[in-house]
C-alpha cells in the first residue's frame, strides 16, 4: 500500500486502511493522532487494521484531525453508513498463512460474542496443534514456487499463531457458541493418536462455563444445507475461510442473515455431545491398535 493519499480511480479500500494511508502521508504518528482525537493508540490501531466496526463519528473526528479535505471527510463517512447489501462487502484479508491467523486474532480481540459453524474441520480454536498442523499444512498450495522452501517454517508459524488464538476461551467476559457437524469428527486429517487428543480437547473445552459445543447428529435433517464453515463475531462481522484466502464482511445485513442461518442449523444440534465424543473415541481407539497390530 502506497503512502500517497491518492488511489487510482476505482479503488475500493476498507476506511482504517484508507486512514492510515492519509496518517502516514501526513507524517503523523498514532500517539499523536489519538492525543488530537481524544482516544487511545491501541483504539487508533484497532482503526487501521479494520479490526472493529468504526463507528461513524469517530471515523470523521479522525479525518477531521488529520485535515483532510472536506469531501474526502464525507466519502470515508459514507463508506461506513452505506448500507452493506452488496458482494463487494466481502474482502480478501492478507496472504500467508500466519498473517491470516494473526488478522483474525485481532478480529476476534475485540469480540465478546462468538459463533462458529464447521461441517468439515473442527474450528480453529478448539484445534489442538498436531490437528492444526495437519490443516494448515494442505493450505501451502497457497505459495508460490519460490516460498515452497520455507513452507514448513510458515506452517509451524501459522500452527503457533493459531494456538496463540486459543487463548482467548481463557479470557473472561468472553461468549463462544461452537456448531460443528458430527461429520467432522469422522474426517481423519491427522493420525488416530492425534484424532485422540483432538477429541480429549473438546471435551476439556466443552466444560468452559463460557464455551457451548453442539453437535449436529449424522441421523439429523439439516433445516438449512452446510455450504460452508463461517465465524461470526458479535453479529457484526462474518468471516469465512477458503483454501488460499479467507474472507471477510463488515456488513450488518450480511452479519444478520449468518445469525439467522447460524439459528436454522442449531435447531437441528444437540448438546449431549459425550456419547458421540465416545462412538468416535472408540473408533479411532481400534485403528490405532490396528495400526500398532
Amino acid at each position: 500500500m502506497t503512502d500517497s493519499p491518492h488511489l487510482a480511480d476505482g479503488f475500493d479500500e476498507p476506511v482504517g486502511t484508507a486512514l492510515a494511508r492519509w496518517r502516514r502521508s501526513k507524517q503523523i504518528s498514532g500517539q499523536v493522532l489519538g492525543e488530537r482525537v481524544g482516544i487511545s493508540q491501541a483504539t487508533i490501531s484497532r482503526l487501521e487494521n479494520n479490526a472493529s466496526n468504526p463507528d461513524p463519528q469517530v471515523v470523521r473526528r479522525v479525518a477531521e484531525a488529520l485535515e483532510l479535505p472536506s469531501e474526502e471527510v464525507e466519502r470515508l463517512v459514507g463508506l461506513v453508513e452505506r448500507p452493506s447489501e452488496v458482494l463487494i462487502d466481502w474482502q480478501s484479508t492478507q496472504p500467508g498463512l500466519a498473517d491470516r491467523q494473526h488478522f483474525v486474532r485481532r478480529l476476534e480481540a475485540s469480540a465478546r460474542d462468538t459463533r462458529i459453524f464447521q461441517s468439515a474441520v473442527v474450528p480453529g480454536l478448539l484445534q489442538t496443534s498436531e490437528y492444526a498442523r495437519a490443516v494448515l499444512g494442505v493450505l501451502r498450495m497457497e505459495m508460490a514456487d519460490d516460498q515452497i522452501a520455507d513452507s514448513t517454517l510458515a506452517v509451524s508459524e501459522a500452527v503457533a499463531a493459531r494456538m496463540q488464538r486459543a487463548l482467548t476461551l481463557d479470557e473472561p467476559g468472553r461468549q463462544f457458541h461452537f456448531l460443528i457437524a458430527e461429520d467432522v469428527l469422522g474426517h481423519q486429517v491427522c493420525p488416530p493418536v492425534d484424532m485422540i487428543a483432538q477429541i480429549a480437547r473438546l471435551r476439556v473445552v466443552a466444560a468452559y462455563p463460557n464455551v457451548t459445543i453442539r453437535i449436529i447428529p449424522q441421523n439429523a435433517p439439516w433445516p438449512i444445507p452446510p455450504v460452508h464453515g463461517f465465524v461470526l463475531t458479535d453479529d457484526r462481522n462474518v468471516f469465512v475461510d477458503l483454501f488460499s484466502t479467507s474472507l471477510l464482511s463488515r456488513g450488518r445485513r450480511t452479519a444478520g442473515y449468518y445469525r439467522r442461518v447460524f439459528e436454522g442449523l442449531d435447531s437441528a444440534a444437540t448438546s449431549d455431545i459425550d456419547p458421540i465424543l465416545d462412538d468416535f473415541e472408540k473408533r479411532y481407539i481400534r485403528r490405532l491398535s490396528e495400526a500398532t497390530a
